[in-house]
């Protein structure tokens, strides 16, 4: 099986991290290869712009594909089926327009020119709302455009809206919230692999910001014990060999540990460990 991922950019570290992470680690992966193995026998990572990877996935070149929504939907590969949301790379695409211009809707754009790198999106957008307007595909430099009457208004994508903003340029609306996905062409979204990998991601990402609490407890205390930890389906609880006391496990979430600890100790638990959680496949 092959797995398109970004060979360069920002998305580029993040997926090659995300699948190192879920087990599949990369073998002979060095800088400008356009391929590599994983420990895997099965799986193959192959790299391209993640811009083409819709493409690739679309045209059976690889058999599933990370990258952003955003590509996706300009690449108007309707036969793709997203997977998963892999929760990175978060950014939207925006209309935007010149802060002392009199626009102020999407409406006022009616007639007008619009700059962006993203024609497809931007025409469906317009479309929906019903507003005819004139798109013209540039190449970087998107928030020029409107300062040098090529166009009343842009559609480009935003992380924070500094960029927009150095360029007095205001948000008018927003056209597409996006971020990283996994996607696969509806023939092989079923396969047994493409749903091992899948898998796989997922149990990371609810690994993600949560922590493995171990601990022991006098049994009397259990009942106090369980009603504190704010655990997923309960604690796991066991005897200690040669003890009156008992183990307790539990997974809670990051931002709960500090509190929990305190009132876990409160009640008689003790000999308290925290640990981070690589991967959890609920």
């Amino acid at each position: 099986m092959r797995i398109a991922v970004p060979n360069k950019g920002r998305l580029h570290e993040p997926s090659e991290e995300l699948l190192e992470r879920a087990g599949l680690h990369l073998v002979d992966g060095a800088d400008r290869q356009l391929h590599a193995d994983t420990v895997d026998p099965d799986v193959t990572v192959l790299y391209a712009r993640a811009a083409d990877i819709p493409e690739y996935v679309a045209d059976g070149a690889a058999d599933v594909g990370i990258t952003g929504l955003d590509q996706v939907r300009e690449s108007d590969a309707d036969e793709l089926v997203e997977l998963r949301d892999l929760e990175f790379g978060r950014c939207r695409l925006v209309l935007a327009a010149p802060e002392d211009s009199d626009i102020e809707t999407v409406y006022d754009f009616e007639g007008g020119r619009i700059a962006t790198e993203f024609p497809t999106i931007t025409r469906r957008y317009f479309d929906r709302v019903d507003v005819d307007v004139d798109v013209t595909e540039v190449s970087g430099a998107t928030e020029l455009t409107p300062h040098v009457d090529i166009a009343d208004g842009i559609v480009d994508i935003t992380s924070t809206g500094t960029t927009l903003r150095m360029n007095r340029l205001a948000v008018v609306d927003e056209v597409l919230e996006s971020s990283v996905r996994l996607f696969a062409r509806e023939d092989t979204a079923d396969d047994e692999k493409v749903q091992q990998v899948d898998t796989a991601l997922g149990s990371v990402l609810a690994a993600e910001d949560k922590r493995y609490l171990m601990m022991n407890a006098p049994e009397d205390v259990l009942d106090d014990v369980k009603d504190v930890l704010p655990g997923m389906g309960g604690p796991t609880v066991m005897d200690i060999a040669g003890s009156d006391r008992l183990a307790v496990h539990a997974v809670v979430e990051e931002r709960a540990v500090f509190e929990t600890i305190s009132s876990l100790k409160d009640v008689g638990a003790s000999d308290i460990l925290v640990t981070e959680i690589e991967r959890l496949v609920e």
